[in-house]
């Protein structure tokens, strides 16, 4: 396996999106090394994007959106779920992909609990070469489905509408694998 370098998370975060489905999310804790493959990303782009909390710009709370790729924005939702996203793009452009699912995590807030995620790791790196959360590559691919995002009914229709969520299919093997 390798780990997904910089160059990754510095593309358009809807293509980050996209191509982090599959990927393996590895978290290092005193316990052990734990690993889930992600299953469900979404894509939040930035200011313009009223479902983006950086859509009023920066904030205590947005800042770490503003921050270089790779890095690590965990918040808490509804007081109970630390949900988990990885900023993209460029520095002072405000997009992230929320890490939606892993299998056998359903769910935004499954997921961390299952990885022992927590806001300790917020404004970490998943570059940094000591990071306790990273995410690798393994090589194996799958069909991706897209589909609205969930839960942004305050945003403007157009962002409500726009199919940002990507979802795993089915694996992809290629001719050699089938002789």
């Amino acid at each position: 396996m390798s780990r997904l370098e910089k160059a990754f998370f510095e593309r358009d975060t809807v293509e980050v999106a996209k191509d982090l489905v599959g990927k393996v999310l590895v978290h290092r804790t005193s316990d052990g090394v734990l690993r889930l493959r992600i299953s469900e990303t979404e894509a939040y782009c930035g200011e313009e994007d009223t479902a983006c909390h950086a859509h009023k710009g920066r904030t205590k709370r947005t800042e770490v959106m503003y921050a270089p790729a790779g890095t690590v924005y965990i918040y808490l939702c509804y007081g109970v779920h630390w949900l988990l996203n990885i900023v993209t793009g460029a520095v002072d452009d405000p997009q992230a992909v929320l890490i939606r699912a892993c299998v056998d995590a359903g769910g935004p807030g499954k997921l961390t609990k299952a990885l022992g995620v927590t806001g300790a790791l917020n404004r970490s790196n998943v570059l940094d070469a000591d990071a306790q959360l990273w995410i690798e590559d393994d090589g194996q691919r799958y069909t991706i489905e897209e589909n609205k995002r969930v839960g942004i009914g305050y945003a403007a229709q157009e962002d409500q509408d726009r199919l940002w969520r990507f979802c795993m299919g089915a694996p992809i093997t290629d001719a050699a694998d089938k002789k």
